[in-house]
């Protein structure tokens, strides 16, 4: 008699149906396993015999066949322990109830018969979603918060047994939760009313938060380049639950210990990090920061002294928010959608430009840092922004809206694309197609962009992006359509040559590189 019990298996974070095909038959005392298992699959053998004994099942005289499928794919770890101790015992007749084809069994096995969480299971859980499995059983885990899913029943269990239980239609005493009744405190160390000066970059980052746009400044050392884009995460609102699932997924998986579940994520790695550190890899691939920062945000401060190999490597999670790694074994796809803040200095000793400073740097010198960063690197860029040292004197220290406001306003013009798009996503990363569809540009609008990508020389990539943040601003502004006020401000956001300047707003000018 054959069983066939359903598992999930993990990609990375993509989860898919595995089969675990069980067959018991007369013969000497052995378990096979099969379907590309890897050592941690192939343990489970001795995992699974020692935990059913222990509960009174006996395999002597008992030859097992384990078939996991599909076959060509690679499985590795402990997930499968509790389907393939189902589907013994129900091949073994040992098990007589029924075992439901829409429900899903994943967990890790004691010698005692005890079922263990293990990395991965809410990504387990996600994936069961999306496999329309109507029941899941897996061990609890108080770390994990609570779940509540739509048409998926998740029922926790300790041992074995309480599964056999429950298939015979008992009922199991819920776990209680008591960390559910703690809400988690917002504690944000930094809030814009302490930052004295550059309305025009903090209007950019209100911006930048609203459309999840990308944004990259420049300016002398100490002009507040840091402080910005480490206050820049108070005016994110909180995850959503769905969100919060991801990114717990992926720092599990990632063994990165996390501080919050609410808050969105804010990874600032330091220039002399790896390639495989920031973009993920290894042996066995990890996620990197960059899919880490998910649904949150990535800065990389002194960009121009990052390596170019690395730079390079983040075209890909800017352009497609997901990171795809390829090893001998296997290729695993993470995703990256975040929001990408830069900060670098506008020459090697960082005073090009400056009112207090001398720059000592040649024209070759200057030429030869900006060129660190590539021309794609830059083309992705929404906002860009250069920032000169603020002179305390010529400000008001009263009267600054603080993060909690800002954020009402960003929550708003989110909800406002939500609600245009039908899905939780911004004008920063829609396709083209679908923003120009839901807001389209009037004939004279069409013209004046078409006119100035003439002028300066603009890539088509410039003149989307410039689209896109005139629809964020008109968002912001609650306007239905792009007003013409919109795309002025947008060109504000930009300089119209790489070497000389040109103020379009005053004290902070923005950029638009050719």
């Amino acid at each position: 008699m054959s069983a066939n019990v359903t598992s999930i298996g993990l990609k990375g974070l993509e989860g898919y149906a595995v089969q675990v095909e069980v067959q018991v038959v007369e013969g000497m005392e052995s378990i096979v396993v099969v379907g590309l298992p890897d050592a941690s699959v192939k343990e489970s053998k001795e995992r699974v015999s020692a935990a059913l004994r222990s509960l009174g099942f006996s395999l002597v005289d008992m030859k097992v066949i384990i078939n996991l499928s599909p076959a060509e794919q690679k499985k590795n770890g402990p997930l499968f322990d509790l389907a393939i101790a189902i589907g013994v015992l129900k091949s073994g007749d040992f098990l007589k109830d029924e075992v439901p084809k829409n429900a899903g069994f994943i967990g890790a096995l004691s010698l005692d018969g005890s079922v263990l969480p293990v990395e991965g299971m809410i990504a387990a859980i996600l994936a069961a979603k999306k496999l329309k499995l109507r029941t899941l059983y897996l061990p609890y885990d108080p770390s994990i918060p609570s779940i509540d899913i739509p048409g998926l029943e998740l029922v926790y269990i300790e041992t074995i047994r309480d599964v056999l239980d429950v298939l015979s239609g008992q009922q199991l005493i819920p776990f209680a939760r008591t960390e559910e009744k703690r809400e988690e405190k917002q504690t944000i160390d930094r809030d814009f009313n302490q930052i004295i000066g550059h309305e025009f970059a903090k209007r950019a980052m209100e911006i930048a938060a609203s459309g999840e746009h990308f944004l990259l400044m420049d300016g002398p050392p100490g002009c507040g380049k840091s402080l910005l884009a480490e206050t820049f995460h108070s005016i994110l609102p909180p995850l959503t639950k769905e969100a919060q699932l991801e990114k717990i997924s992926l720092y599990q998986l990632a063994g990165a210990p996390y501080t919050s579940i609410t808050l969105p994520p804010y990874r600032h790695p330091h220039h002399s990090a790896s390639a495989v550190s920031i973009i993920g890899g290894g042996t066995n691939p990890k996620p990197g920061e960059v899919s880490l920062a998910h649904r949150g945000v990535l800065f990389l401060d002194e960009l121009g002294e990052f390596s170019k190999k690395t730079l390079d490597m983040l075209r890909q999670p800017l352009e497609n928010e997901t990171v795809t790694i390829s090893r001998a074994h296997s290729t695993v796809t993470y995703p990256a959608k975040f929001i990408f803040l830069a900060a670098m200095n506008p020459c090697p000793c960082g005073y090009y430009g400056s009112k207090d400073q001398y720059c000592t740097c040649s024209d070759k010198q200057i030429k030869a840092y900006k060129s660190r960063v590539s021309g794609p690197i830059l083309d992705r860029m929404d906002l860009l922004l250069s920032l000169k040292a603020v002179n305390l004197k010529d400000h008001d220290f009263a009267g600054m809206e603080s993060s909690k406001d800002i954020m009402e306003r960003v929550r708003q013009a989110r909800e406002r694309q939500y609600l245009r798009y039908g899905r939780e996503i911004c004008n920063g990363s829609v396709p083209f197609e679908e923003l120009i569809k839901k807001s389209p540009l009037t004939p004279q609008q069409q013209k004046d962009i078409q006119e100035l990508s003439i002028q300066y020389g603009l890539s088509n990539r410039v003149q989307i992006k410039i689209i896109r943040l005139a629809r964020t601003i008109s968002d912001l502004m609650g306007e239905e359509a792009v007003t013409e006020a919109a795309l002025t401000e947008a060109l504000s956001f930009r300089k119209l040559s790489r070497t000389s300047p040109v103020s379009l707003t005053g004290e902070d000018s923005g950029m638009i590189y050719n």
